[in-house]
């Protein structure tokens, strides 16, 4: 159950980040213009990082617990 639910968590993350990527800018692009679509990409490149750089922490913070789990402190 815990795979399907990281599974299905996973799916649902990548599908709000393509949606909101393509639709949403593409929605920018559409009713202002390449220069507006290009600074909208930029700030959601500017949001991604972070968020990613948290993500890969908290999986690096996981890793090493799993690992750690069966050693006595």
């Amino acid at each position: 159950m815990r795979r399907y639910a990281r599974q299905t968590n996973f799916r649902l993350i990548a599908g709000f980040t393509i949606l909101l990527f393509f639709v949403g800018d593409g929605l920018i692009y559409l009713f202002f213009g390449q220069g507006a679509a290009l600074m909208g990409l930029i700030c959601l490149a500017g949001v991604a990082l972070p968020l990613s750089l948290i993500l890969i922490a908290l999986w690096i913070i996981e890793w090493v617990a799993k690992k750690n789990k069966g050693d006595d402190l």
